[in-house]
């Protein structure tokens, strides 16, 4: 299922179903490693890739899906957002070995939301700085609509670096590991670390 949220001459954003999992996952696998080294998809990757759409699907009942393709309907962007239920194992758990709950004052109030499987076709003839800003902000909406919201996620450190230029507050929570070929961050956002952010770059959605 796909459903076309956004739409400019060169490119389409829609929001889609859990039947999409396995294609997104293979294009964030492939972006990555095509990102961060210099030869083809190595053979672990395909193990990889079947790991991660087992580990999206434990999350689908809770997740929200974005996607690009551009006008012949090549996929070139991604995006996954979650509501956390504070028991399934999450990547930073996995990854990390960190707690989000032993990390952030948590309460009964308190959600938590994982954004994962972003990855942009920088080999596409279009400004990836504003689709990674459509991208997120569509992601960041989601937790804004709570009260005590706080975003999570493993983030590779050049990302990491434009996020807080572009006015998300960010904070580490662990050290650095390699994961799908980059250098990978664990960090938080509070809703009032993401607002700035949001209001900054959402009237990028307005018009179509």
């Amino acid at each position: 299922m796909e459903s076309k949220i956004w739409t400019c001459d060169k490119y389409a954003i829609f929001q889609v179903g859990n039947d999409r999992i396995h294609e997104i996952v293979e294009f964030v696998v492939t972006q990555n490693y095509g990102h961060h080294t210099s030869h083809s998809l190595p053979i672990i990757a395909k193990s990889e890739i079947e790991d991660i759409c087992k580990e999206e699907i434990s999350y689908s009942k809770d997740s929200t899906y974005f996607i690009v393709r551009d006008k012949v309907g090549k996929l070139i962007g991604s995006i996954r957002v979650f509501r956390w239920d504070k028991q399934t194992p999450m990547p930073m758990q996995k990854i990390f070995h960190i707690s989000p709950l032993e990390m952030v004052e948590d309460t009964p109030a308190t959600s938590f939301w994982h954004i994962g499987r972003f990855a942009i076709d920088s080999t596409s003839d279009f400004s990836t700085i504003i689709l990674f800003k459509q991208l997120m902000a569509l992601a960041v909406s989601l937790i804004l609509g709570e009260d005590d919201s706080y975003m999570i996620a493993e983030t590779d450190k050049h990302l990491l670096r434009v996020m807080n230029a572009l006015g998300i507050e960010t904070h580490q929570i662990g050290n650095p590991l390699i994961y799908l070929a980059s250098e990978t961050i664990p960090v938080y956002s509070s809703k009032k670390g993401l607002t700035k952010f949001y209001q900054s770059c959402y009237p990028l959605l307005d018009v179509s």
